[in-house]
């Protein structure tokens, strides 16, 4: 073997990588470099590059003996191992640059030294290290010091834990599920109940603005929380994580900012549509995505839009988020829409009456977001001018909001409606049978089509199976006549022309 540090550091990898997981070798020993190699009578010494104090409390920590014993197989009985320790930046009144130690200055008995230059500030040097990059028994020593919303949004404060940026009213039971969502649920559901281990990972939803996805990938960590399913758990949107990056270059901390993201168990990234474009940002998330998937952790992402279709993402990443789950959430059904304004209203105190929930739910549409904003306006319009909460306040105060959704009914919609109301197909009014509820839809949906739309009578007995308009006159007249005589009848006949009038407005 060729006596040059890298040509030991090299040997002493070959042993390393044999005894430890991939995930760890890649981690923790592949950043370090060979620096210099000296013999001296009595010692032959290796120095190798740490990229902080971070690396070399967990190396002493965690893989002590296994440094040792091959640092030893590789050299022989007379090899020492020392580090040259690169001290972050954000300590530049301290002066120190570097430090060396050796060792074995410790037995296996004895703690590890920590390498504590004399800072001319007030506080240690040890404090700049992050603890949310410290292992576990390191920051079990630290419970007494506060936690921060993230080691990097204030360089230089210790910290104990990482904060989940959860927000904990995302849950899956304030979670509306309809046919638009129930898959991404029940797949959200059990990658919650068992991170990392289903073969939903990464698990990626999309759709439009405000359906949800931020709540539901939310709800799996506040559910992984919870009854503790994942260890460390972190919800991020793309924009700050890549604003982290940045600050991570600005102050020479990418290996710690690595390094922080590969020890989460259960990573959550909002809006990696945001990710287009940014080259290096696509590069290191490429690389910890690697890592975590490798180690079994938890990927959980959102988009605005299917992977495929948002631009500036580098191919090799877009094949990664194929790996796993993809799914997506569509706008809400009119029955989804109604039971999510009554969630709202509920949680809100709110009391409004059916017909006024009815009505916001048929005309608006779009998203999640505005069809409880526009519940919120109602309410508080209502509160300050101490008025009744009906749907002709509804009308007037979402004006600006339904002007563009108000529905022009169709003779098909009001035949849809009309035989759900009756319990029969709708092709049934359009056929010759003359079953007796069957006549008795075809006539209400008759009378119907005469009163919500511009159609000839000759025109709607088109739409009913090429009937004449004698037959609608007729339809409508019966329809009529019974109204005058059967209160029952009336009243469903009411109630079918709300239904009907609600969406027609």
């Amino acid at each position: 073997m060729e006596r040059t540090p890298e040509a030991v550091w090299k040997a002493c990898l070959e042993i390393i990588r044999d005894n430890v997981s991939r995930q760890s070798y890649k981690t923790w020993f592949e950043p370090i470099k060979p620096l210099s190699l000296v013999e001296e009578a009595e010692q032959i010494k290796l120095t190798v590059q740490l990229p902080s104090r971070f690396y070399y409390e967990w190396l002493e920590e965690h893989y002590y003996s296994l440094l040792r014993k091959t640092i030893t197989k590789v050299l022989g009985p007379r090899a020492r191992l020392f580090y040259k320790i690169v001290i972050e930046k954000e300590d530049p009144e301290s002066g120190f640059e570097g430090a060396t130690m050796s060792l074995p200055a410790r037995t296996t008995e004895e703690p590890p030294p920590v390498p504590r230059p004399v800072a001319s500030r007030q506080e240690p040097l040890e404090e700049t290290t992050p603890t949310a990059l410290l292992p576990p028994s390191a920051a079990e020593s630290r419970k007494a010091e506060p936690v921060i919303a993230h080691p990097f949004a204030i360089p230089g404060i210790r910290r104990i834990q990482v904060d989940s940026n959860l927000d904990p009213d995302y849950t899956f039971d304030r979670f509306i599920e309809g046919d638009c969502n129930r898959l991404a649920r029940s797949a959200a559901l059990a990658i919650a109940k068992q991170p990392g281990t289903t073969s939903f990972n990464p698990f990626l939803v999309y759709g439009g603005v405000g359906l949800g996805k931020t709540h539901l990938i939310q709800a799996i960590g506040n559910y992984a929380r919870q009854y503790r399913t994942a260890e460390t758990i972190l919800y991020v949107s793309s924009e700050r994580f890549t604003n982290e990056f940045v600050q991570a270059i600005q102050h020479n901390r990418i290996s710690e900012f690595s390094m922080f993201y590969r020890q989460i168990d259960l990573l959550i990234v909002d809006d990696i549509q945001f990710f287009g474009g940014k080259e290096k940002t696509q590069e290191e998330f490429f690389h910890i995505f690697n890592a975590l998937h490798q180690a079994g952790k938890q990927i959980v992402l959102s988009a605005d839009r299917p992977p495929r279709e948002i631009p500036g993402i580098e191919e090799r990443l877009l094949s990664r988020f194929q790996w796993g789950l993809t799914v997506d959430v569509q706008p809400p059904d009119l029955e989804t829409r109604i039971a999510i304004l009554r969630r709202k209203a509920e949680d809100e105190g709110i009391e409004l009456k059916d017909e006024v929930i009815e009505f916001i739910a048929h005309h608006i549409k779009s998203n999640i977001r505005e069809l409880e904003g526009a519940l919120l306006r109602l309410v508080a319009h209502s509160a300050f001018h101490k008025c009744e909460t009906d749907i002709n306040l509804a009308r007037e105060v979402l004006r600006d909001l339904i002007k563009d959704t108000r529905v022009t009914l169709t003779v098909e919609e009001i035949q849809q409606i009309v035989c759900e109301y009756f319990r029969i197909p709708p092709d049934q009014v359009r056929a010759k049978t003359r079953k007796r509820e069957v006549v008795q839809a075809r006539q209400v949906a008759m009378y119907f089509c005469k009163h919500f739309t511009q159609h000839s009578l000759k025109s709607i007995g088109l739409y009913f199976g090429g009937r004449d308009h004698s037959t609608v006159i007729h339809a409508i007249q019966s329809v009529q006549d019974q109204m005058e005589t059967d209160p029952n009848f009336r009243e469903l006949i009411e109630a079918l022309q709300h239904k009907i009038s609600l969406r027609s407005r």
